[in-house]
């Protein structure tokens, strides 16, 4: 990644997505400290990494057991100004999507370039 797109890309806060939707409540806490941050003003960036990149797939409903599917807040980024979205390429290929594929516009970053993203925000949660 170039000095300068780790420049355009720099925020407050980094949040990595890293789980599935379903099966755990990572993903959901991930976004609500996302939505919290935002509220008091940091200016956050997204990354779904692995099976993350799966949460950004369109027409998602709830889970077993009753939970809550994750669109209705990652539809709720914007009004937050979260709108810096990224997503791992190579994830993307694991998964056979692509960046049309998804319900929301998302930026794709090798993962050889992660490292260079993590170190250009000075606070980095991972969920």
């Amino acid at each position: 990644m170039s000095n300068d797109s780790t420049q355009r890309l720099r925020g407050d806060l980094l949040v990595i997505l890293r789980h599935a939707p379903h099966g755990t409540s990572w993903l959901r806490e991930g976004l609500d400290a996302a939505l919290v941050a935002a509220a008091f003003g940091r200016r956050v960036t997204l990354l779904f990494m692995g099976e993350g990149v799966t949460a950004l797939l369109p027409g998602q409903a709830a889970g077993p057991l009753g939970q809550k599917g994750t669109a209705p807040t990652l539809e709720m980024l914007e009004m937050y100004d979260i709108e810096t979205l990224l997503v791992e390429a190579e994830a993307l290929g694991r998964f056979g999507l692509d960046a049309d594929s998804l319900m929301l516009p998302t930026t794709a970053v090798s993962q050889g370039d992660i490292a260079a993203l993590a170190a250009s925000h000075p606070l980095v949660l991972t969920f």
